[in-house]
Parts: structure tokens; C-alpha cells; sequence
């Protein structure tokens, strides 16, 4: 079943959490198809922003929308006036009171989506995928994981015929529940077709019981920002 199925959503309740928490009640297509409208406005309208994944909590009347970026200052803009642009932009589109919170992301090599986006463009520009993804994994390796597996298929260099090739380092335990297992899908767009990068990233495996809540992140990072940092010692005269 591993091997099937996404690694993301077949640890859905165990060792990961849901994109989007809220409780539909009788509108629960409106509010799928409304999450579907807001994450691709976002990632056309952030293209060059490294999004990772969009996360959406609703209450009555507010939609709280958590970005997780690598590169934080493209969405904020300077003095915050393009988090401002957004908001309204995405107020037009739900017709309800937006909130949005940016979390930096600061290893964007073990990200799945941010290595496999990263692959696409290196490709887009022409660059040889052999490279491209050989550089990909050794950082990805070098920052701490466990393993990494990334598989390209299609018209590899602009061969008649598609294929695929498949590029691993470390362990990738898919039928480990307890392994922490990020997974992504990003296209590349040639002139002869498209080209599909998969990429399978193993951080560890975890043994305690997890919060499952979103954005449990953000919530760590606005606890020790909270928190008062301790009065200096100081020596007695």
C-alpha cells in the first residue's frame, strides 16, 4: 500500500495533520471548491515567492490562510503592503474577512515541493536533469536527512520516446507509518511536452504522539516570541 499511495495523506491522523480544518456542515462543496479557488490564486499570484503549502482554517465569519514560504519577504512586500493587496484581493474572491500569516520555512532543502519545484526550473532552463537532480540530492542529504528518492518522467532531453529515471540516497521507509515521509509533484513545462518530477523525503521517524492541529509551527514560533527573556546577571559591586 506504500508504494500506492500518497505518502502525505496515508499518514493523515497518525504523524500528519490536514491542509484545511474547518467543518462544512451543508456547504461543504462550496468550501472545497472556495480552498481550491484561494490555493491557486495564491500560487499563480506567489509564483516567485518558494510557497510550499497553503494552509486554511475557517470560523464563522473570518478564513485564516497560513503560507509557508521560503522566501517571506517577496509576500510581505515593503512595510507590508503586498499582505495588504492580498487580503483584499482575496476578500474579493470569498467575499468574507481574510487573515493571512506567513511562516518562514528555514531549510528549504528538506522540503519535497520546494526540491521538486527547484528541479522544474533548473530544467525549464535547460539546464541537464542529471545535474539538476544529483545537486538536489546531496543538499538535501547534507542538511540532515535520512533519504531522498526522486523520480523524472517524460521526453528526458527531448528523446522521442519518454521514460523514466529514478535517483535515490539513504532509506525511504513508505510502509513505516511512524516515518515522517514529505512528498511532492511539480511539472516542468518544454517545448516537447511536460516533465514530471515526484520527490520522496525522509526526516526521521517519530515515536511520541504528535499535534496533529495546523499550523503547530506557527503557534511554537508566537509562544517564544511571547515569551520575556530573562533579566542579566549582574555581579554584585
Amino acid at each position: 500500500m506504500g508504494q500506492k499511495t500518497n505518502p502525505i495523506s496515508n499518514r493523515l491522523g497518525i504523524i500528519n495533520g490536514w491542509d484545511s480544518n474547518w467543518y462544512g456542515e451543508n456547504k461543504y462543496a462550496e468550501k472545497l471548491y472556495e480552498d481550491f479557488q484561494i490555493r491557486k490564486y495564491l500560487n499563480a499570484r506567489l509564483e516567485k515567492a518558494s510557497i510550499s503549502k497553503i494552509i486554511i482554517e475557517r470560523t464563522l465569519k473570518l478564513i485564516t490562510v497560513t503560507i509557508n514560504t521560503a522566501r517571506p519577504g517577496i509576500i510581505i512586500g515593503k512595510g507590508g503592503s503586498e499582505v495588504d493587496k492580498l487580503k483584499e484581493e482575496l476578500k474579493k474572491i470569498t467575499k468574507k474577512e481574510v487573515q493571512i500569516n506567513i511562516f518562514e520555512i528555514k531549510r528549504p532543502e528538506l522540503d519535497a515541493k520546494l526540491v521538486a519545484d527547484s528541479i522544474a526550473k533548473q530544467i525549464e532552463g535547460r539546464i541537464s536533469f542529471r545535474r539538476a537532480i544529483k545537486m538536489a540530492v546531496a543538499s538535501t542529504m547534507r542538511m540532515g536527512a535520512e533519504g531522498i528518492k526522486i523520480t523524472i518522467a517524460g521526453r528526458l532531453n527531448g528523446a522521442e520516446m519518454a521514460r523514466t529515471e529514478q535517483y535515490k540516497d539513504g532509506r525511504i521507509p513508505l510502509h513505516t507509518f511512524r516515518a515522517e515521509i514529505d512528498y511532492a509533484l511539480s511539472e516542468a513545462q518544454m517545448s516537447y511536452g511536460k516533465i514530471g518530477i515526484k520527490c520522496w523525503i525522509c526526516k526521521g521517524e517519530i515515536y511520541t504522539k504528535r499535534d496533529l492541529s495546523p499550523n503547530i509551527g506557527l503557534r511554537k514560533l508566537k509562544g517564544n516570541k511571547a515569551r520575556k527573556t530573562p533579566p542579566r546577571f549582574k555581579p554584585s559591586s
